[in-house]
C-alpha cells in the first residue's frame, strides 16, 4: 500500500516532453481497436449464465451483490435527478483544447457539419455549444502548457495525459480544476458512475481528482515485430513467430528466398532503443517507467514492481547474447548497411506492397496491416497473404497495459463554465448520438453501417477530407460500449490477440509516478546520451570487436555518466511514495 499519494512534487518550473507512441505522425488517422456493443452484450450474457449456473452455491452472495448493484441504479438515478435541476438557462460555448493541426478546405468545411449537427443536440440537452481549439504539432508541448498557464478563459475541456502531456505537472501548477465526487455525480453522472473507484484513485493528485480517464478503451501500444505469417510457414514455421530464435529464422530464409525484396527491414535506424527494449521485455520481467527518458532505463520487475532496477548493467548476459544476434542479423543483410543513415525508405509503406518482409511498431499499427484495407496491396496481390504480429514479452508473458492516463480529460482551471464543461463531456462519451457524431461523422457522409453491424464508408469518401475522428482528435474518453467496429479490420486476428493480452496483462504500476528530476537531470540526460550511441551500435550490429567488449564499454560508460546516482534518487522517491 502507499504511504501517499503523489508526495513527490515537480518544481513549478518543470516542462519536458514525454514522447507519445506514434507521436503527430498519428494526427491524421484513426486507431479503432474496440469492441462494439454486441460483442459487449454477449458477453453480459454469458456472466449472466454463469452467474445463473452458480446460483444454487451462491444465493447469498448474489443477494449482496444485487443489492449493491440496486443501490448504484439508484444513486445513478439520483446523479441524473440532480443534473436535470441544473440552471442551464444561458447558453455557452466550451472550448476543447486537443493537440494537431486545425483542418482546411473542404476537411474543415465537413468539420463545421459535424459540429453544427452535435452543437443542435448539445444545445438541446444542456444548452451549450463546442468549438474545437488546436495546439498544432509545431513545437506543441511548450505551446500546450503556455496556453494552460495563460489562465484567461480561452478553453474549458483539455485533451491531457500523464505520459506525454505533462498531466500531472499541470495538476500540480493549478493549470486543472480540482474535480469534486459531488462535481462529477451532478454534472458527468455517467462517467462518474462508469469509472471504478480504483480508477479513479489513478486521477488523483495529492489527494484531489483532476482527470477523468480514458479507461473502457481497448488500445494497445507494445511493440513488436510484424512480419508475413504466410512467408513464415514457408519458412517452416508452421505457427508463426513466437521468438527471437523463431525470428532469426524467418528473416534469414527471406533474405535467401525472397530476392526481388528492396531488403528484408528497410529501417531507417531510429528503432534501435525500442529493439533494445523488446530484447528485455521478452528475457526478463522489467517493467520500465514511462517518461524519465527515451531508453526506458529505470523500472521495477513484475515480481518487485517498487525496488528499481537498471537491466543496461544488471542483464549483462543477455545483453552479449543480443549483441551477438544483432550482428548475426547485419552479417546476413537483414537492413541497409547505411542504416543509421537511411532516409530514403518508407519501409510501412513498402511493407503494404510487398517490398519488405518486416515492420517494427505497435500492436495498433498490425491491427492496420493485417487488414485487407485498399493501402494494403499484398491481399490483392496474394490470397494467402497473411500477417503474423510476434510481440516483444510474448516468451515471458511480460505484457504491461497501456496506463489509463495515458488519454484523460481536464478541465481548466480558468475556465468560465467548469460545470457545463463536465455535462459536455457526459455526453460526448456516453450519449450514442454525440458520440457517433464526434468520432465518426455524420452518417451517410463519413461513415455508414453495413448489414453485419460493422463500419463502412460511402463511395464518395475521401480519407483526406471526411475522417472526422482525425480532426477531433479525440483521444480522451473514447468508449468501447459505443465503438462501432472498422468493417475493414481483420477482427478475427485482432480479437485473438487482444484475448491473449487480457489473460497475461498487468496494469501500468507506475502512473502516479511524478519524478522530481531537476537535481539529476544532468546524469538523466548523459545516461541517456550514453545508452543511444551504443544501443545504435549493439542493436544493428555496427560494433567493432566482440560482443562482450561492447557491452562492458556501454555499462562503464552509464556508470560515469551517474546511471547508479539516478537509480539511488528514484529509488528514494519511489520509498516515499509506494513504501
Amino acid at each position: 500500500m502507499k504511504k501517499k499519494v503523489l508526495s513527490v512534487l515537480l518544481s513549478a518550473t518543470m516542462v519536458f516532453s514525454l514522447a507519445a507512441c506514434g507521436g503527430s505522425s498519428n494526427s491524421g488517422t484513426s486507431t479503432e481497436t474496440s469492441n462494439d456493443t454486441a460483442q459487449t452484450a454477449t458477453e453480459d450474457a454469458g456472466a449472466a449464465e454463469e452467474t445463473t449456473e452458480a446460483a444454487d452455491t451462491t444465493e447469498a452472495a448474489d443477494t449482496t451483490e444485487a443489492a449493491d448493484t440496486t443501490e448504484a441504479t439508484e444513486t445513478a438515478s439520483e446523479d441524473t435527478a440532480a443534473a436535470s435541476d441544473i440552471d442551464t438557462s444561458e447558453h455557452v460555448v466550451i472550448n476543447y483544447m486537443t493537440t494537431g493541426d486545425r483542418p482546411d478546405g473542404k476537411a474543415a468545411e465537413r468539420l463545421d457539419e459535424m459540429l453544427t449537427e452535435l452543437n443542435k443536440i448539445l444545445t438541446e440537452k444542456v444548452n451549450a455549444e463546442l468549438e474545437i481549439y488546436y495546439i498544432p504539432w509545431t513545437d506543441y508541448l511548450s505551446n500546450y502548457n503556455l496556453t494552460l498557464a495563460r489562465m484567461d478563459g480561452s478553453v474549458d475541456l483539455v485533451g491531457t495525459a500523464s505520459d506525454w502531456l505533462d498531466a500531472w505537472p499541470n495538476a500540480k501548477n493549478g493549470a486543472f480544476l480540482e474535480l469534486s465526487e459531488e462535481m462529477l455525480q451532478t454534472y458527468a453522472p455517467q462517467t462518474w458512475a462508469s469509472v471504478p473507484a480504483d480508477h479513479w484513485e489513478l486521477c488523483k493528485y495529492d489527494g484531489d481528482i483532476y482527470l477523468m480517464p480514458e479507461d473502457n478503451y481497448a488500445q494497445w501500444t507494445n511493440h513488436g515485430w510484424i512480419y508475413r505469417l504466410d512467408w513464415a510457414k514457408e519458412a517452416g514455421l508452421a505457427n508463426g513467430v513466437h521468438s527471437w530464435e523463431d525470428m532469426t529464422t524467418y528473416v534469414k530464409w527471406c533474405k535467401e528466398n525472397k530476392t526481388d525484396l528492396k531488403y528484408v527491414w528497410d529501417s531507417d535506424g531510429t528503432q534501435y532503443s525500442q529493439m533494445a527494449n523488446g530484447w528485455i521485455a521478452s528475457h526478463t520481467d522489467f517493467v520500465p517507467i514511462d517518461g524519465i527518458c527515451s531508453g526506458a532505463l529505470w523500472g521495477g520487475s513484475k515480481d518487485d514492481l517498487y525496488t528499481i532496477t537498471t537491466p543496461a548493467l544488471t542483464e549483462t548476459e543477455s545483453l552479449v547474447e543480443y549483441a551477438k544476434l544483432m550482428k548475426e542479423w547485419a552479417e546476413a543483410g537483414v537492413w541497409p548497411t547505411d542504416v543509421l543513415n537511411n532516409t530514403s525508405g518508407s519501409n510501412r509503406d513498402e511493407f503494404r506492397v510487398g517490398d519488405v518482409a518486416v515492420e517494427q511498431h505497435h500492436t495498433q499499427t498490425w491491427t492496420d496491416l493485417c487488414s485487407a484495407t485498399p493501402a494494403n496491396t499484398i491481399f490483392q496481390d496474394d490470397p494467402e497473404a497473411e500477417v503474423g504480429f510476434f510481440y516483444w514479452g510474448e516468451e515471458t508473458q511480460n505484457v504491461v497495459a497501456l496506463s489509463i492516463t495515458h488519454g484523460a480529460m481536464a478541465v481548466s482551471a480558468g475556465s468560465a463554465n467548469p460545470e457545463r464543461a463536465l455535462m459536455v463531456y457526459d455526453l460526448l462519451r456516453n450519449d450514442p448520438e454525440c458520440y457517433k457524431l464526434f468520432c465518426y461523422g455524420i452518417e451517410g457522409k463519413s461513415w455508414e453501417l453495413n448489414a453485419d453491424g460493422l463500419r463502412t464508408t460511402p463511395a464518395s469518401y475521401n480519407s483526406e477530407t471526411e475522417n472526422i475522428n482525425g480532426m477531433t482528435n479525440y483521444w480522451w474518453g473514447r468508449n468501447d460500449d459505443l465503438e462501432i467496429k472498422d468493417a475493414t479490420r481483420n477482427w478475427d486476428a485482432i480479437d485473438k490477440l487482444y484475448a491473449e493480452y487480457d489473460k497475461i496483462k498487468i496494469d501500468y504500476p507506475y502512473g502516479q509516478f511524478v519524478p522530481e528530476v531537476d537535481s539529476i537531470q544532468g546524469k538523466i540526460d548523459n545516461c541517456n546520451e550514453q545508452y543511444t550511441n551504443y544501443m545504435k551500435q549493439i542493436s544493428y550490429g555496427l560494433y567493432n570487436g566482440s560482443a562482450e567488449d561492447i557491452v562492458a564499454e556501454m555499462q562503464a560508460a552509464l556508470k560515469t555518466a551517474g546511471i547508479e546516482d539516478v537509480t539511488a534518487e528514484l529509488q528514494s522517491q519511489f520509498d516515499a511514495l509506494y513504501k
